[in-house]
């Protein structure tokens, strides 16, 4: 059988961007998972305080070049990368000027959570998809890490279904602690695709746009939620239980085993000559 090709989708990873735990976990369980033999590749955004020069990113010009419509305006894609030789893995890097090229991720000085927030996620989100297709990669596993990929799984369920680089392929969705507090992506994140590629029914389940409900909008598309911390909301786990999604919860971070196992169920059959 041949073995697993995951795409791991993620907002942070050390030793590019470190905010919460998800970022040590993009960076090991994909280099795990490669040295096991699986076929492996990392999207991310490129966030303005990624230091290009010390990380030597570079920008691929075959990729680059799409525009992403968000709120009905076109936005230019750039796409960069940079490897890591320790880990013999390179990581792709999303661009945009208006979205990303500011230093701070997701609050300003002040702390206020960034109003456009919801377009800067749609828009990596959209723009992953459009990469990979490029890229002309068939993942197996998409698998998605933190709110800023929630509309991943919406969008390979209901846009992307037929296209032949995702036709076949299964959600996994890494479920973190990480409450927005008071601060929300509005209801407009779950109006924004209606504009252009989705029905409202679709990304109804994304609701106000609070931690929960965009946790619950990517759970509506999700075939494994990973339980990735152990402080989840009440309500997150009775949505998953209400709605029969599949969970897998790994005895620590370090688990590979298990995760490797997992991962090997979604192996493409061999076809034979």
């Amino acid at each position: 059988m041949a073995k697993t090709k995951i795409l791991f989708v993620t907002h942070e990873m050390s030793p590019f961007l470190e905010i919460s735990k998800i970022s040590e976990i993009t960076r090991q369980l994909p280099q795990a998972m490669q040295e096991k033999g699986f076929e492996i590749r990392i999207l991310m955004p490129r966030f303005g305080n990624i230091n290009e020069r010390r990380n030597r990113l570079h920008e691929v010009i075959r990729l680059s070049g799409m525009n992403i419509v968000v709120d009905n305006n076109d936005n230019p894609l750039i796409i960069k990368v940079a490897s890591l030789p320790t880990a013999r893995m390179q990581v792709y890097f999303l661009d945009n000027e208006e979205y990303f090229q500011r230093k701070k991720v997701f609050r300003d000085d002040q702390g206020k959570f960034f109003e456009d927030n919801n377009e800067r996620s749609l828009f990596f989100c959209k723009g992953v998809l459009e990469t990979v297709k490029k890229l002309g990669w068939s993942p197996d596993v998409v698998h998605c890490h933190g709110w800023f990929t929630a509309m991943v799984p919406m969008y390979l369920k209901k846009v992307y279904h037929d296209d032949p680089t995702f036709k076949d392929a299964k959600v996994f969705y890494s479920l973190f602690e990480e409450d927005f507090g008071t601060d929300s992506l509005g209801s407009k994140y779950a109006e924004m695709p209606t504009q252009e590629d989705v029905n409202p029914e679709d990304s109804e389940t994304f609701g106000s746009g609070n931690y929960v409900d965009v946790y619950k909008g990517a759970l509506s598309y999700t075939d494994v939620a990973v339980l990735a911390d152990e402080n989840i909301p009440a309500d997150i786990l009775q949505y998953i239980d209400d709605n029969n999604i599949r969970v897998f919860k790994p005895e620590t971070d370090l688990d590979y085993e298990a995760y490797s196992i997992l991962y090997e169920e979604f192996a493409p059959e061999e076809v034979e000559a």
